[in-house]
C-alpha cells in the first residue's frame, strides 16, 4: 500500500517550511514561520494517527515505545519498522509491531491513545518507522536507540511547557533544529508541568499536537523521558506516556542511557518518603559503582530560585550527596538557575549542582537571587530555553540555549574522584 494523500502532502510541507525564515538560524522568532508549522500539524480526526511520540523508560537500548492518538477507537493499530529508510511504504518494512495498549483518553470526546511496544532493538541503532490505524499512515520518522558502550551522546532536558502556546511551539522548534543538526543529540527529558490541569484532555491534546514540532525535518524524533510535575495530576499522563515506573502514578524509575551513564527520574507528586526514598536509595547505591556520570531528574525543586523548598530537599538530598549524584535536574520555577556545589546545607567543592527550573514555554519568573547557593559561582537568570547536556568520558558539557540560540550559561563537570 502506498502512503496517503495526507502523508505525501505532509512531507511537502515540511520540505517548503525548511526556507521559511527571517533568519535562517532561528526562524521560530518569526511568528508567520510558527503559525505556518502549526498549521502543518498532523490532523487528529477519524483513525488518521496522530500526536505522534517515542517514549524511553529503564531500557533505551534495547526497549522503546511508540505511540499515537487516533479520534475513533478504530481496529487495526500497529507500527512497521526497519533498520533503513522505506520511504514510507509499509509493506517494504521488515518489522511490525501490534499495539500493546490502547484506551480512550480519560475526559476525553472519544480520542483514543494507541502504545506499541518495541523490544529486542539494537544499541546505538537508528529504526525507521511509520505508524498504521485502519489503512491510515504517519510519514515515515526515525530514532536511535541508546548506546551500550562508552561513546559521548547528548540529551536534551527542560520542563514546565503548560502555559505560552507560541512561546512552546518556538522552542520545540528549537529543539528539532538541535536534533536535526547534532546527530549526538539522541532524547528529551521533560521536568513536568507539561499542561495546567492534568485532568483537562483538551490542553493535553494541544500540548501533544504542538509535540509534533520537535521532529526535525529529516524526519528525526527525539524519545521523551517523562517526569510527573504538580500539574500533571490524573489518570491523563500515564495515559498518554504508558505509565513510566510500571505502576499508575508511581511514575519514578531508572534509564540506563550507556554503560557509564544514568538517569533516575522522580516523582515529586507523590510521598518522597517511604517506598521512594527507600527505592532511590538502593537505586543509587547499585548505580554508582557501575557508572562515571549519575543524574537526578524530578520537578519541584530541593533549591530552588523563586519558591520554598519542596520535599525532596529533606528525603532525597542526603541521598544525592551519600552517593555522589553529578548532577540534578528540576523544574517548576520558570527561571535558569545553577546552584553551587552543595553538601550539608552549604557550598562544598566536593557537593551536588542542581540546575534548571523550567523554561519550555511558561511564563518566566524573576529569580531571588539573594539565596547564596545561586550566588557566583553558582547563577540565575530567566528565559525560554532547552538544557543541552553532553556526557563523554572526560566531561559533562552543560549549555543552555536560549531562543535566538545564545548562550545564558554553561559549565563543565568533571568525573568524581573515586
Amino acid at each position: 500500500m502506498k502512503p496517503t494523500t495526507l502523508h505525501l502532502t505532509l512531507l511537502l510541507s515540511i520540505s517548503l517550511l525548511k526556507g521559511i525564515s527571517a533568519n535562517e538560524k532561528t526562524p521560530w522568532l518569526d511568528e508567520k514561520f510558527v503559525n505556518q508549522k502549526t498549521v502543518g500539524l498532523s490532523k487528529l480526526e477519524s483513525s488518521n494517527p496522530a500526536q505522534w511520540r517515542v517514549i524511553w523508560k529503564t531500557d533505551p537500548a534495547n526497549k522503546a515505545t511508540v505511540s499515537w492518538t487516533t479520534a475513533m477507537v478504530g481496529k487495526n493499530h500497529l507500527v512497521h519498522y526497519d533498520l533503513k529508510s522505506r520511504k514510507g511504504f509499509p509493506k517494504n518494512y521488515t518489522y511490525k509491531k501490534v499495539s500493546d495498549r490502547n484506551g480512550r483518553f480519560s475526559g476525553s470526546g472519544g480520542e483514543h491513545f494507541h502504545h506499541a511496544r518495541l523490544a529486542e532493538l539494537k544499541p546505538s541503532t537508528t529504526y525507521w518507522f511509520v505508524i498504521e490505524s485502519d489503512g491510515l499512515f504517519s510519514p515515515e520518522m526515525h530514532f536511535t536507540t541508546a548506546p551500550v558502550n562508552d561513546r559521548s551522546f547528548s540529551v536534551l532536558f527542560g520542563g514546565d511547557s503548560r502555559s505560552g502556546h507560541f512561546a512552546r511551539a518556538q522552542v520545540n522548534l528549537l529543539m528539532a533544529a538541535l536534533s536535526e543538526e547534532n546527530p549526538e543529540i539522541i532524547a528529551f527529558a521533560h521536568g513536568g508541568d507539561y499542561i495546567s490541569s492534568g485532568k483537562n484532555w483538551g490542553q493535553w491534546s494541544r500540548w501533544l499536537s504542538q509535540h509534533e514540532l520537535t521532529v526535525a525535518a529529516s524526519g528525526k524524533v527525539l524519545p521523551i523521558i517523562p517526569t510527573r510535575g504538580n500539574h500533571d495530576g490524573g489518570p491523563l499522563f500515564d495515559e498518554i506516556f504508558d505509565s513510566p515506573g510500571g505502576k499508575e502514578r508511581e511514575n519514578y524509575f531508572s534509564t540506563r542511557l550507556s554503560s557509564q551513564v544514568a538517569l533516575v527520574t522522580l516523582n515529586t507528586e507523590t510521598k518522597a518518603g517511604g517506598a521512594q526514598r527507600t527505592w532511590l536509595g538502593k537505586t543509587l547505591q547499585s548505580l554508582r559503582p557501575e557508572v562515571r556520570w549519575l543524574l537526578a531528574e524530578y520537578h519541584r525543586p530541593a533549591w530552588p530560585a523563586v519558591k520554598r523548598p519542596g520535599a525532596a530537599q529533606e528525603f532525597w538530598v542526603p541521598l544525592f550527596e551519600e552517593f555522589d549524584v553529578d548532577l540534578v535536574v528540576e523544574s517548576d520555577g520558570h527561571v535558569i538557575k545553577r546552584t553551587v556545589p552543595i553538601r550539608n546545607e552549604k557550598k562544598d567543592s566536593t557537593g551536588v549542582v542542581y540546575v534548571g527550573e523550567g523554561g519550555l514555554g511558561v511564563s518566566q519568573r524573576k529569580p531571588d537571587l539573594s539565596r547564596w547557593y545561586l550566588r557566583s559561582p553558582g547563577m540565575a537568570t530567566r528565559g525560554h530555553h532547552v538544557m543541552n547536556i553532553r556526557f563523554t568520558p572526560e566531561k559533562i558539557d552543560y549549555k543552555v540555549v536560549l531562543l535566538d540560540r545564545s548562550i545564558a550559561d554553561q559549565a563543565i563537570f568533571r568525573p568524581r574522584k573515586k
